[in-house]
């Protein structure tokens, strides 16, 4: 039976209260961050935390202490039993009116928990029609609104593949829904960078670390979609699929799904994984 915390209590899920008139629920007023649990500790607290600060402060919303949120989580953790999962903490601008404008009610506070899907080996991947704007109140800042993924996501099912992409308003790559996109091209490593208007992942700043490492030569720039067809590897990164290499873009094969680069960067992130807890 899954136990979340909600404002500082444990409670199963279906006996939780939120308030109806949160405003996470009238308008999407709230941040959160999704951190992978590996042999019951949450990895990268660190750096989740430091983002979920950045887009709180983004919309004007306070954030726990880490420690008061790390024990919050190790209890949710702890009740779940769990040893593999992913961990949900959620900051609303709790009870508010039916409008955008706020009251000044303290915030709702929840950390829940939950299995991490099987992803495929490779991912089929397909661009959506609709562009990101990276020029947004709140570009670069993880918001529980994401109407626009989910709407996104379903478009790339019924399409038959498991992740879209997103161009943004000058027709570059930016992100896909949940998760960055690499490139390689040339030899090198590319992938968007921060202007893009795509989301600072945790993952993607990792593996631009390991790529260093490495040896891999790196380049964050700006790639309009012909890129596609002229690259050798591309992969998706994200706290719950890691390193994934996709198969495919739309109608374009990518050539070594499982090529070098992304073997020897999987490799690299599931061995700092087990090294290190909070790298």
């Amino acid at each position: 039976m899954t136990v979340i915390w909600v404002n500082g209590k444990l409670s199963k899920p279906e006996k939780a209260v939120v308030s109806p008139l949160d405003h996470g629920i009238l308008v999407g007023d709230g941040v959160f961050e999704t951190i992978c649990v590996y042999d019951r500790v949450p990895f990268a607290w660190r750096r989740h935390y430091e983002r979920l600060l950045t887009s709180a402060a983004g919309l004007g919303l306070a954030v726990p202490a880490s420690f008061e949120l790390l024990k919050a989580a190790n209890e949710v953790i702890a009740s779940n039993d769990l040893d593999h999962a992913r961990l949900r903490v959620t900051i609303t601008g709790g009870p508010g009116p039916l409008g955008s404008e706020r009251t000044g009610a303290p915030e709702t506070v929840i950390v829940a928990i939950g299995t991490i899907p099987d992803w495929a080996d490779a991912e089929k991947c397909v661009v959506v029609p609709w562009r990101r704007n990276e020029y947004g109140a709140t570009t670069g800042l993880k918001t529980i609104s994401y109407a626009e993924n989910v709407r996104a996501l379903n478009y790339a099912r019924l399409m038959g593949a498991g992740e879209a992409i997103f161009l943004n308003t000058r027709g570059n790559i930016c992100e896909a829904t949940g998760s960055n996109i690499f490139f390689v091209k040339d030899e090198v490593l590319v992938t968007p960078p921060l202007s893009s208007g795509c989301l600072a992942g945790v993952t993607r700043d990792l593996v631009l670390l390991l790529a260093k490492n490495l040896g891999i030569a790196t380049s964050e720039q700006d790639l309009s979609f012909s890129v596609v067809s002229e690259v050798s590897e591309a992969f998706l990164t994200s706290t719950t699929r890691e390193v994934q290499a996709i198969a495919q873009i739309d109608d374009i094969i990518i050539p070594n799904s499982a090529g070098v680069v992304v073997k020897h960067l999987s490799e690299a992130y599931t061995d700092l994984r087990r090294r290190e807890c909070d790298p």
